[in-house]
């Protein structure tokens, strides 16, 4: 596979970018594998590795590499692979990926994809915006007007990211819609940080539902614009959200430590927790 573009045999696995769009820099990259028929064949058993390249400067020469670290997103049902590498400037890049798993032979397929500037999303060592997140109280502790969650979490809805910045409080903030996500992985993402909440009890965490929605008879339903499609909320807007689910992790200071689009894998999760908790 000398040129970039498709290969003379098409691969069995095809790798996929998850990630929604790649800012030149330090970058978390998310990848899984398709096979010929659309079903994820990502694995624990599975690995992968991958070189980067500046198609711009030089199409042979491997500016990053890194191996993917797997990482359930539905556990025992599907997952992905998260890298860390650094892509030092916007362009075109492309992206050599080589699986393995037990039994099968070593299989390598490429792609490009654009790498940009920058992106709107908050990013990690910046102030976080001191958003005014609903609350329990101002619904009189009616959950069912703040999430779409069957079964939230009341402590997730205890504290807003004002107030969490204004009390020097480590916390955890999940943008996740378990009812209208398009990815369908927002209500599995809610439900893995439940348990981790309940460990770490020095940790705020909140929930916030990333798109406009109203009370119907009873029922959170999305407010739709004119084509009929699901409205950020200005908040979702000031977080510069890309998609959802996504997690930012912020200390005591207010600053961001941490950006998790998607899920956190257990090993970032060990990582950022004594980053956000340190001087309590």
């Amino acid at each position: 596979m000398s040129a970039w573009g498709a290969p003379a045999t098409k691969p069995a696995l095809i790798p996929y970018l998850v990630t929604n769009a790649v800012a030149c820099g330090k970058s978390r990259i998310l990848m899984l594998y398709l096979d010929a028929a659309n079903q994820v064949k990502s694995a624990p058993d599975r690995t992968v590795k991958v070189d980067f390249f500046d198609l711009g400067r030089d199409p042979g020469k491997v500016v990053a590499s890194d191996e993917g670290a797997f990482v359930w997103t539905i556990e025992g049902e599907r997952g992905m692979y998260v890298l860390d590498v650094d892509l030092p400037e916007a362009g075109t890049w492309g992206a050599e990926f080589t699986t393995e798993a037990p039994g099968s032979a070593p299989e390598t397929a490429r792609l490009t994809f654009s790498v940009r500037p920058e992106v709107p999303t908050v990013q990690i060592g910046q102030s976080a915006p001191a958003s005014k997140t609903p609350t329990a109280a101002d619904v009189g502790g009616d959950l069912a007007q703040l999430s779409t969650d069957q079964s939230p979490d009341p402590a997730f809805y205890q504290t807003s990211v004002a107030d969490a910045l204004a009390a020097h409080k480590p916390f955890m903030l999940v943008f996740a819609t378990p009812k209208f996500c398009a990815s369908a992985q927002c209500g599995p993402t809610l439900d893995q940080f439940k348990p981790i909440a309940a460990a770490h009890p020095e940790v705020t965490f909140i929930n916030v539902e990333p798109y406009k929605l109203q009370l119907v008879d009873g029922s959170l339903q999305p407010v739709l614009d004119a084509n009929n499609q699901l409205q950020a909320t200005d908040i979702t807007d000031q977080w510069g959200l890309l998609s959802e689910p996504w997690i930012f992790a912020v200390d005591r200071a207010g600053i961001v430590r941490g950006s998790y689009e998607v899920t956190i894998a257990p090993a970032e999760l060990e990582a950022i927790l004594p980053v956000i908790t340190a001087g309590g």
